[in-house]
């Protein structure tokens, strides 16, 4: 019998075909937006039943206008994230930044108020930084520590709304390309800058080998306190530039803006949605932003449909448990799959590359 050429070679690549499709589907990123699409749709469809149009150019814009200011804040967050680290300081400081752009730009000074929002927003990084790597505390405690400082001089200082935001910064928050607000083009500047830094360079994937295993970095010669510092100043960054933004949409700066907003715990949940793993090394920014899609897609629909503030809180609270139980269920399952060595462990059969591998792929 003559043996047909390949003929071995065909299962072969149709498994790797079928394996390569099972990971897409089960990677968050590729879940978390499949998740924002089939909410979209079945939100059309229950507000058409309720007599309510939901996918028009308003609603369209107003999602998008919704997700910006959240989801810088979440691209910051999903930065420090991955390092294992966290920010809960980031709503008061948004708060503050409003507050100090509207008053710098009344004088019609608009750059020295960006920049001035910027260097704010970088120094209270490196304090968040330096208090979790040189005074070894909590990232939980430092930063609520941090949130609890800002607050202090924010209700010392301002009793209301200050400052004045100039006509010609507010097209930020106002302008649009069609029905794409220009805030969306920051939003994803900024966004595909974090996704460069944390995929693309090797100080990104000393993130995710810190996140992953602090010691095993530090004893790959991975400076994992400069590491989370570094990640703790592109976490403000990212919530300056929410500032500006929100100062421009808002024309004032106002003390409540990032408070009322929640965007501590907002963004959190959606770092969370998009896969991100809070104990770091695991995520990255594309999967954030899904998050920041599915929640504000939510909060539209539940606003179309007058829902009760209570439900929409409980809708969103079970969206969240269900994604991360959904994301932690195939880890656990490879765990228990894992050989038994002799003295009852369990066998390593894979795990995160080397670092050094990592490096010479940046």
């Amino acid at each position: 019998m003559t043996a047909i050429p390949g003929g071995s070679e065909a299962p072969v690549a149709l498994r790797r075909r079928n394996a390569l499709s099972r990971i897409r589907l089960g990677d968050p990123v590729v879940a978390v937006w499949l998740a924002a699409l089939a909410i979209t749709l079945v939100g059309w469809i229950v507000v058409a039943a309720d007599g309510g149009e939901f996918m028009t150019r308003s609603t369209v814009t107003g999602i998008l206008q919704n997700s910006v200011a959240l989801g810088l804040v979440a691209v910051g967050q999903s930065v420090v994230i991955l390092t294992g680290s966290l920010d809960l300081s980031v709503a008061y400081l948004v708060s503050l930044g409003t507050l100090i752009a509207a008053e710098m730009m009344e004088s019609g000074n608009v750059v020295t108020a960006v920049l001035a929002v910027l260097a704010l927003s970088a120094a209270v990084g490196v304090a968040n930084g330096l208090i979790v790597t040189g005074l070894k505390v909590n990232a939980f405690i430092a930063t609520l520590g941090m949130a609890f400082i800002l607050r202090g001089y924010i209700e010392d200082t301002y009793t209301g709304p200050a400052g004045q935001v100039p006509a010609s910064f507010r097209r930020l928050g106002y302008d649009r390309i069609g029905f794409v607000p220009v805030s969306v083009l920051l939003l994803i500047a900024v966004a595909v800058v974090a996704w460069l830094i944390t995929r693309r360079t090797r100080v990104g994937h000393h993130m995710y080998a810190t996140g992953g295993d602090e010691h095993a970095a530090r004893l790959s010669g991975v400076r994992t306190g400069r590491t989370v510092v570094l990640a703790h100043v592109l976490c403000s960054l990212c919530v300056g530039a929410a500032a500006l933004f929100l100062a421009a949409r808002l024309g004032a700066g106002a003390p409540w803006a990032g408070t009322d907003a929640r965007y501590d715990l907002e963004s959190i949940a959606a770092v969370v949605l998009g896969g991100t793993a809070l104990a770091g090394g695991r995520g990255g920014v594309a999967g954030t932003l899904g998050g920041v899609l599915v929640l504000s897609v939510l909060d539209s629909i539940f606003n179309q449909l007058s829902v009760d503030p209570f439900f929409k809180n409980v809708v969103r609270g079970v969206v969240i448990i269900a994604a991360v139980a959904i994301y932690a269920r195939p880890r656990s399952d490879r765990a228990a799959k894992r050989p038994r060595r002799a003295d009852g462990g369990q066998a390593k059969t894979g795990g995160a590359p080397s670092l050094q591998g990592q490096e010479q792929s940046a």
